[in-house]
C-alpha cells in the first residue's frame, strides 16, 4: 500500500508563492514517475505537472508552465511543486499522484491519490 500526504497549501495574494509537498510512504517512491493534478472549483480534476523516475523529465500543462516546477527527491521519498506568480485562477485543491501506466497527463494512469491540499489564490 501507498500513502500520499499533501501539505504546504493555504491562503497567498495575487503574484505571491507556495511550494507544496507530498510526502509518500510504502512502495518504492523511486520507482515510480508522480504528478501534480488540480481540482478548481466546481471543475473537472486537471493535469499540472509530471515528473519522471530519475526527475530528467518533467512535463507541464500550459496553464503553468514557466510559472511552477515539479522536483523530487527519490531519497526521502518527496515530491514538491514550487508554485510562483499565482493567480486566482490556480485557486484549486491540488493533489499528488503515482503513475501506474499510460499517458502522463491521464489520471486514469496514476494508481495512489493523497487526499489533497488546498491553495487559495485571492485577488
Amino acid at each position: 500500500q501507498v500513502q500520499l500526504v499533501e501539505s504546504g497549501g493555504g491562503l497567498v495574494q495575487a503574484g505571491g508563492s507556495l511550494r507544496l509537498s507530498c510526502a509518500a510512504s510504502g512502495r518504492s517512491f523511486s520507482s515510480y514517475a508522480m504528478a501534480w493534478f488540480r481540482q478548481p472549483p466546481a471543475k473537472e480534476r486537471e493535469f499540472v505537472a509530471s515528473i519522471s523516475v530519475s526527475g530528467a523529465n518533467t512535463f507541464y500543462a500550459d496553464s503553468v508552465k514557466g510559472r511552477f516546477t515539479i522536483s523530487r527527491d527519490n531519497n526521502n521519498g518527496a515530491l514538491y511543486l514550487q508554485m510562483n506568480s499565482l493567480s486566482p485562477e490556480d485557486t484549486a485543491v491540488y493533489y499528488c499522484a503515482q503513475h501506474k501506466s499510460g499517458s502522463f497527463y491521464n489520471e486514469g494512469s496514476y494508481e495512489y491519490w493523497g487526499q489533497g491540499t488546498q491553495v487559495t489564490v485571492s485577488s
